[in-house]
């Protein structure tokens, strides 16, 4: 038991290619076995019963020869006169089956008397006609037969020796046969099931290595794959090798979605840890003018004329109560919150928002320009709106200088789309500042020049009007180079009604 156990770990610890080449063997060797053992017993049936017809022959000449002498019990002559075989052995019994007398047939001489061992031999034979299998000491192994007729009874037999070295023989000829069809068969079953398990040896380095890849952390790269020629779906290893390589799919396409999660919130928690900073100094500005005026206000200083003090107490409140809205407003924004929704008319809201911006920068020159092809509709939020396009205009009355040309312009065509354009011919925005101008808290007082020496916004603006009109399924976009400048919103159009009598080209000078 022991043994059988220690063997089969020995099976366990051992290839693949080692184990087939064991399992191939033995099924070789049980088969050739098999066969070997068919034919041997198959011939020696065979040639047995050859021997057997022979014999039987050989008795009933035997009994022939001594029915014409039944009174003499003791005589063999017909040994001498029926012609048989040399070494063929015939003997005379009486009724009791005891042998009275036996003798051999040898080659070129008188039938030979057998000596009292080897008639002891031959007793205990029936006269049945079966076959019997003896050994007769200095004669060798006979297969006798006695017959029985009228009284008289016959032993007679014939050698086996030719038999059994035709069998003998035969077992050379197979185990040689079989011995050498092993070899050979083994031979090429080890060349094809190496080459066979080629492949697959391919393929489990490819695993390997790739079980070797630091995926736990580290950028993404390139994994190993199977080759192609190792992944064909006809074989087997094919099919483990195609299996392999989109598991490494899966995989690199997990790790690669795991890296671009993490890169994101890692840049979430940059702009968030930014917008935090940004918005504590944005809030901390104007709460410390108010604590400072307050202050002097509170010490009942003549430094500084309380009326003045107050205004910009008053000023600083607004400029930190816009900003909190604004805050809010993104806030609002970004938890994807229903705004209002009902048909506004572009063309009417633009025109509005630029005269409040005429109104607030005298020194910049004003252009509305209207290209209507159709009437200039969207669904949303009319408020919501005229902040994007307010916030525009004002952007742009910041960040230019006086004498400005400013042109907003509408444009509604078949395409279901309205497009809204505000453009100046200031000294454009920063090359390094254009790709984060949307983002919350982007100012450029280093690079814009600001009408009248006024103060800023927050640099939220821009960012609020992005996130306005992707709430409304729009996008805003923004070329710049020195001397033109260009915020382009494109909004999904209202469903109209049949058509209507196009508008034409206005252009218009507020």
């Amino acid at each position: 038991m022991n043994l059988l156990t220690r063997n089969r770990g020995r099976l366990r610890g051992r290839s693949l290619r080692t184990r087939l080449l064991l399992f191939i063997s033995a099924t070789l060797v049980a088969v050739c076995a098999t066969m070997a053992l068919t034919t041997v017993f198959a011939q020696r049936a065979y040639l047995l019963g050859n021997l057997d017809d022979r014999v039987g022959d050989a008795a009933q000449r035997s009994l022939g020869g001594a029915e014409l002498r039944p009174g003499f019990d003791d005589d063999l002559g017909f040994l001498a006169e029926n012609g048989h075989a040399a070494g063929t052995l015939a003997a005379r019994l009486n009724d009791k089956g005891a042998v009275i007398a036996a003798a051999v047939v040898s080659q070129d001489a008188p039938p030979q008397n057998l000596t009292a061992a080897q008639r002891a031999a031959l007793k205990g034979i029936t006269a049945d006609g079966a076959k019997h299998t003896r050994t007769v000491p200095g004669l060798g192994t006979y297969r006798i037969t006695v017959l029985d007729d009228n009284g008289v009874r016959v032993l007679a037999g014939l050698p086996m020796d030719d038999v059994q070295d035709m069998i003998s023989g035969l077992v050379v000829v197979e185990a040689a046969v079989a011995l050498a069809g092993l070899t050979v068969a083994g031979c090429l079953c080890a060349v094809v099931i190496r080459r066979q398990l080629r492949p697959l040896g391919r393929v489990a380095a490819t695993a390997v290595e790739v079980s070797r890849s630091q995926l736990g952390h580290g950028e993404v790269t390139a994994l190993t794959r199977v080759p192609e020629r190792d992944t064909d779906p006809g074989s087997e290893a094919g099919q483990v090798g195609a299996a392999l390589n989109r598991m490494i799919d899966h995989v690199e396409s997990s790790l690669a979605e795991r890296q671009r999660s993490e890169e994101q919130m890692r840049r979430s928690e940059e702009r968030m840890r930014r917008f935090l900073a940004d918005a504590s100094h944005e809030l901390r500005t104007p709460l410390a003018s108010i604590a400072g005026y307050a202050e002097l206000m509170n010490r009942g200083t003549d430094r500084i004329e309380p009326g003045l003090a107050w205004r910009r107490v008053t000023a600083e409140s607004a400029r930190m109560t816009g900003l909190v809205e604004d805050l809010l407003l993104l806030a609002r924004l970004d938890e994807g919150r229903p705004l209002q929704s009902a048909e506004v008319d572009l063309a009417a809201l633009l025109a509005e928002a630029v005269w409040d911006a005429r109104a607030a920068g005298t020194g910049h020159e004003w252009q509305l320009q209207l290209s209507l092809d159709a009437p200039a509709l969207v669904v949303g939020d009319e408020a919501r709106l005229h902040q994007v396009l307010a916030n525009l205009l004002a952007n742009a009355r910041m960040h230019t200088p006086v004498g400005t040309t400013v042109t907003a312009s509408v444009e509604a065509t078949a395409v279901h789309t309205v497009v809204v354009r505000v453009r100046d011919d200031g000294p454009g925005i920063p090359p390094a500042l254009l790709p984060t101008v949307f983002e919350r808290f982007t100012r450029a007082d280093a690079s814009r020049t600001r009408a009248g020496g006024k103060e800023g916004g927050s640099g939220l603006g821009l960012a609020i009007a992005t996130a306005i009109t992707g709430a409304h399924g729009g996008r805003i976009d923004v070329t710049s180079v020195p001397g033109r400048t260009e915020f382009t919103i494109e909004l999904p159009a209202a469903e109209l009604p049949p058509a209507e009598p196009a508008m034409g080209v206005r252009t218009a000078r507020v």
